[in-house]
């Protein structure tokens, strides 16, 4: 049966279960109170039993080690083949060869294959020790089962080893990983109560956890706490905290944490850099991304490819293609192999001009780069070519995208629907929505909104309404682009009451109109010359939060003109220049 934490915890340590609480509560009002308690920089290793070779094939076992220390296995099988070999020596290897190669894998991430053949190990009769078991453990906690990692640490005191802070790091490691922080540090309590002594690796990874599920406040908290007990972290944490900020758009307070780590001696990384660097360029920050970039030769960082790769998508989504170009050609000339990213967000910008023969060989290069283009690079070809109306060469570089066995996501379904719609192709635009569900890609409400649009452009408001009943049942919740998507259909038919009695189902659901609602509602009432049901909706706008702004005047006055109560129109007209109002009527 599998261990819980819980009873993992009461084998280990009596858990205190105020502290727990505390904690809870701390965390959710950004709050940090770290325990008192002893720290230190390094990070513990653990110390393996030595080991004396008693087999013949030292040879191999020369040979094994080199590889597993240098990560020099070309790929599994090879991994797999000196599993095997070994499997044949005699006599069989110790457990301290076979965790060297267990820690390769590990480190190839094969996380499931380390599961595998550590079964076969035990099976065989090797004892394991508590590296194995670490080892076991880490594993476990990256396939996001970090239940079963208890249950090793439960197996580790069952076999009387004692745990190492390793071992319960890794413990830590994978809480977070799963955004656990709470048990994290319930975990961490129990390492102090135990005498251990949690390094800075160990507070970094709930500075990381934190972060993770957005209490950057909480994060820096937590590591001015460290500061305080004399614990200094190190760039990781910073860079982990100013990689959210920036992710989250306070560059400005990203900057401030920046300056405040090189003030008291830490050196950024270029992983650092490219942070700051992406969310300056985010917010077309260009002179502040600028100095980042120039700065980084100050402390002897170099930009890497993923440095230039912002810059590049960056400066293409802004429409600056040729800085774009620029910059690709400095790569080139550093020598810089481009990656997928790279190639993907230049590709993109060179299509968004028009620059096909450009784009055409870019995408040539970076096959001959035996760089393959993966979903991203497909799915933004696809979008720029039905974009500008190419829908036939869209759907052709679909089907090569299928013939290389990439299959697509539901942002590619999307922009091959968005495309047939836009040419008035709705038919067409449905067989690609069908087939997306049939290839077991699950339509999100934009794929909905693009059709519910297409079929109301087409008149054919009943298909619309189909869809959008359907929605609920698929798990899905209609915004308010759906309704007002509807909502404008409805009213294009002539039947804004239909069109009525789907906005105040819009309002009861808590899905709020906008004004682009009201004055899609609005309009519908007007040209039909229900005057009198604008001005409903109009008086309940003015009750709501939202200011009716010139395009609502416009309708309105319009629509009264057109009914012929001149002197109303003349009335609501003449209120406007107050409120500095100018309609275009």
């Amino acid at each position: 049966m599998l261990l819980s934490r819980r009873n993992i915890l009461a084998i280990f340590s009596s858990a205190s279960a105020f502290r727990s609480f505390r904690f809870r509560q701390d965390i959710e009002m950004s709050i940090v109170q770290l325990p008192g308690l002893l720290f230190t920089n390094s990070i513990a290793c653990v110390s393996s039993s030595t080991f004396t070779f008693r087999y013949k094939d030292t040879s191999f076992v020369d040979y094994l080690r080199d590889k597993c220390e240098n990560g020099s296995f070309s790929n599994l099988d090879d991994a797999l083949a000196s599993f095997d070999h070994m499997l044949r020596l005699n006599p069989l290897p110790s457990i301290k060869q076979f965790n060297q190669l267990l820690t390769a894998l590990m480190r190839m991430k094969h996380y499931d294959t380390v599961v595998s053949l550590s079964k076969k190990i035990e099976l065989l009769g090797i004892s394991y020790n508590v590296y194995t078991l670490t080892i076991l453990i880490n594993c476990y906690c990256h396939l996001h089962l970090v239940d079963f990692g208890f249950s090793v640490l439960g197996k580790i005191i069952k076999l009387g080893f004692h745990p190492t802070v390793v071992t319960l790091n890794t413990l830590i490691n994978g809480l977070c990983i799963e955004g656990k922080i709470v048990q994290a540090v319930e975990l961490l309590d129990e390492m102090v109560s135990r005498g251990y002594q949690p390094t800075v690796y160990t507070h970094s990874m709930i500075v990381n956890g934190l972060c993770k599920i957005r209490k950057t406040t909480t994060a820096i908290g937590w590591m001015k706490k460290m500061v305080e007990r004399g614990c200094e972290p190190e760039v990781v944490a910073y860079s982990t905290i100013i990689d959210t900020l920036c992710k989250d758009r306070l560059v400005v307070e990203a900057l401030e944490l920046f300056s405040q780590m090189k003030s008291i001696g830490i050196s950024p990384t270029v992983v650092t850099y490219n942070s700051l660097i992406y969310g300056a360029c985010n917010l077309g920050q260009w002179k502040q991304a600028s100095i980042l970039y120039i700065e980084m030769p100050e402390w002897n960082i170099a930009p890497d490819v993923v440095t230039f790769s912002i810059l590049v998508d960056a400066l293409c989504k802004e429409g600056k293609v040729l800085a774009a170009q620029g910059v690709y050609g400095k790569m080139i000339q550093r020598g810089m192999k481009l990656d997928v990213i790279a190639y993907s967000s230049l590709i993109h910008g060179l299509c968004n001009s028009s620059q096909w023969k450009e784009s055409s060989t870019l995408l040539n290069e970076m096959l001959m780069q035996n760089i393959t283009p993966d979903v991203v690079t497909f799915s933004i070809l696809v979008d720029v070519f039905c974009k500008k109306g190419m829908v036939s060469e869209a759907q052709g570089i679909f089907n090569i995208m299928i013939q290389r066995g990439i299959k697509p996501n539901v942002v590619t379904y999307n922009s091959l629907i968005d495309g047939n719609c836009l040419q008035n192709q709705i038919d067409e635009a449905r067989k690609v929505f069908d087939i997306m569900v049939c290839k077991g890609s699950e339509p999100d409400v934009l794929s909905y909104n693009i059709l519910i649009k297409g079929y109301c452009k087409s008149y054919r408001i009943e298909e619309a309404k189909q869809l959008f009943d359907e929605m609920p049942c698929k798990g899905l919740i209609p915004n308010s682009i759906t309704y007002t998507t509807l909502i404008r259909g409805l009213c294009q038919v002539g039947r804004p009451h239909s069109a009525e009695k789907l906005f105040r189902e819009m309002s009861s659901l808590g899905c709020p109109p906008d004004i682009i609602t009201h004055s899609t509602l609005l309009d519908g009432f007007c040209k039909q010359g229900y005057i009198d049901e604008a001005l409903t909706v109009y008086e309940a706008m003015k009750k709501s939060q939202l200011k009716p702004n010139d395009v609502i005047y416009n309708i309105l006055i319009g629509g009264m003109c057109k009914a012929g109560r001149l002197e109303d129109a003349k009335e609501l007209v003449s209120g406007l220049s107050v409120k500095g109002l100018h309609p275009d009527v």
